[in-house]
C-alpha cells in the first residue's frame, strides 16, 4: 500500500500545462482512495455491535485517509493548470476534505460519551452513504479525462467537469451541515448536564472546527 501511495504522488507530481492537460490528472488515483474509505467504512457499520468495536475498526479506516492524505498534499502543490485541469484538481481535493472531515469528526465522535454505539453506526453510515455519492461522481468524470473522453469536444467535456465539480462541492457543504447537527446533538446533551466545556475543547477551537 506505501508503493500505491508513493506512486500516486509521483503521478500527481507529472501535471503538464497543455490542451491536454486534463488527461494526465490522476482522477483514478483519487476515486481509489475514497472507495478505499468507503469500504472500509461499510465494513465498519456492518460488522460493529460495541463503541469499543468500532473504534477498534475505525483504525483500518484512518490508516487508508492518513496513507492517501500523501496523495492529496501532493496534489495541492501543483499551480498553473488551464482552466478544465484546474477544475478536476480542485474536485479530487473536495473529495479529500470530505474524506478529512470525515476521518477528523468521527474519530473525535468515537470518544464522546454522548452517542450511544447505535448513534455512532448511524453517523458513520451517514457519512459512508455522502462519500459514496461523492465518488461516485468522480468516477464519472474520470471518463472524461481518460482515452474514453477524448471523443468530446472542449465545450462537452467541461460541461461534465462543471456538474461534477458542483455536485461535489454540494456534497462537501451537505458533510459539514451533517457534521455540524451531529456534534450539536452532543453539545445539547452536554449542555443539560453543565458539561459543554469538555465538548467544546473534544471538537476544537473556532477555527479547527468544521461545525
Amino acid at each position: 500500500m506505501k508503493k500505491k501511495i508513493l506512486m500516486l504522488c509521483l503521478c500527481a507530481g507529472s501535471f503538464i500545462v497543455s490542451r491536454n492537460a486534463q488527461a494526465q490528472i490522476p482522477v483514478t488515483d483519487g476515486a481509489n482512495i475514497a472507495q478505499s474509505i468507503v469500504n472500509s467504512s461499510q465494513q465498519l457499520v456492518q460488522n460493529t455491535t460495541t463503541a469499543t468495536n468500532m473504534i477498534k475498526n475505525f483504525q483500518e479506516t484512518v490508516k487508508i485517509y492518513q496513507q492517501g492524505k500523501a496523495y492529496y498534499d501532493a496534489l495541492k502543490s501543483i499551480h498553473n493548470l488551464i482552466r478544465d485541469a484546474r477544475k478536476v484538481q480542485k474536485t479530487i481535493l473536495a473529495i479529500g476534505e470530505i474524506s478529512d472531515i470525515y476521518v477528523t469528526n468521527f474519530q473525535k465522535m468515537l470518544s464522546d460519551k454522548n452517542y450511544s454505539a447505535e448513534e455512532l453506526s448511524a453517523i458513520a453510515f451517514g457519512y459512508t452513504r455522502l462519500l459514496e455519492e461523492s465518488t461516485d461522481l468522480l468516477l464519472e468524470m474520470k471518463e472524461v479525462v481518460n482515452i474514453n473522453g477524448l471523443s468530446m469536444t472542449d465545450a462537452e467535456r467541461m460541461t461534465v467537469i462543471d456538474r461534477v465539480y458542483n455536485g461535489v462541492m454540494r456534497y462537501r457543504n451537505l458533510v459539514n451541515y451533517y457534521t455540524q447537527k451531529n456534534i450539536a446533538v452532543s453539545y445539547l446533551r452536554s449542555k443539560r448536564k453543565g458539561d459543554t466545556d469538555r465538548i467544546m475543547s473534544l471538537y476544537g477551537n473556532t477555527n479547527e472546527r468544521h461545525w
